[in-house]
């Protein structure tokens, strides 16, 4: 990454574009309600695999596919079961607590981190500490709204930060494979998600009752093919699937991870209000507007002081 003064203002404004991408699948998602939870987050790695083919296609045809190994493999299964557990938990907790409150539970995954640093053999460091003690606090004043009539629930809630806390191994695992591995970012996604798919539609067929061959498009395994409902999906696969997260890879180029990252931490908030512009209403108790910062604060916090120690090993590199 360069300097600075080097980094192009349309970085910042594909940056920008990506968070509203990515902001927005919670609102579309949650409108989706017809479609058992698990079976949606099925289409949505579903069309997302789909988007991520070509790609696939191009880097596979032109690697060396012996540098890929059994270990390799089995570790993208690993990576797709978490990333399943993921998607299926936080669109359930869509439909079981408000969006914000999903939104907020879903993206706490860096205070999930400083828990599991303990396990990993990681230092655990004073920032880690002080962000993890604001973010969970944060996290239990916002439970102060469950008896309200805001439509928060505490099983909702617990989904959704089960949401970040399979995102992790996800994030580890990719992290491994793409740095350690070398392994070229669409021969990483494409097998992971469509893998991912699966196993929600499994899923959804044991669980929700749905199947491949129902004449009901909103209990199919396929349904999203139907002419209702393939623009759902094709906005969530190229929307905050194509526009979001690879252009938030893209612009890594030029733009510091911290940067980034922090600034992804404000999807709650951007979600909410593409939330409340779409449906003209928001679910936020007076519980919620006082930790849901904090949660936002703590988790800054830690990214910050992850990016501290990211830099320290490079000048000491």
């Amino acid at each position: 990454m360069g300097s600075n003064e080097s980094t192009p203002i349309y970085a910042y404004a594909l940056l920008a574009m990506a968070l509203l991408a990515v902001s927005s699948a919670g609102a579309v998602l949650q409108q989706m309600g017809e479609i058992p939870p698990l079976l949606r987050a099925s289409w949505r790695m579903q069309g997302t695999s789909l988007v991520l083919l070509p790609g696939f296609v191009y880097q596979w045809s032109n690697m060396d596919r012996s540098a890929i190994s059994r270990n390799d493999w089995l570790l993208m299964l690993a990576s797709s079961a978490f990333l399943a557990l993921h998607f299926g938990s936080w669109i359930w907790s869509l439909d079981n607590t408000s969006l914000v409150h999903s939104l907020l539970f879903v993206t706490s995954h860096p205070l999930v981190v400083v828990a599991l640093m303990p396990i990993l053999g990681t230092a655990v460091r004073r920032g880690h500490i002080t962000g993890a003690l604001v973010g969970f606090v944060g996290a239990a004043i916002t439970l102060g709204d469950i008896s309200g009539d805001d439509g928060v629930t505490l099983i909702g809630d617990i989904a959704a930060f089960f949401g970040a806390v399979t995102v992790v191994g996800y994030l580890f695992i990719g992290r491994h494979l793409r740095s350690n591995r070398s392994i070229p970012v669409f021969v990483y996604a494409f097998p992971v998600t469509l893998l991912a798919g699966i196993f929600l539609a499994a899923s959804s067929m044991g669980i929700e009752g749905t199947s491949i061959s129902s004449a009901l498009p909103e209990l199919s395994v396929l349904g999203w093919g139907e002419i209702a409902w393939i623009p759902w999906v094709a906005y969530l696969s190229l929307g905050p699937g194509l526009c979001g997260h690879t252009v938030i890879n893209t612009v890594l180029k030029w733009i510091s991870p911290i940067i980034v990252s922090i600034t992804l931490l404000f999807e709650p908030v951007i979600g909410g209000l593409i939330g409340w512009i779409w449906t003209g209403e928001i679910t936020l108790g007076i519980w919620t507007l006082v930790g849901g910062p904090m949660m936002v604060y703590g988790a800054i916090i830690v990214t910050l002081e992850e990016g501290m120690e990211e830099g320290n090993e490079e000048v000491h590199s």
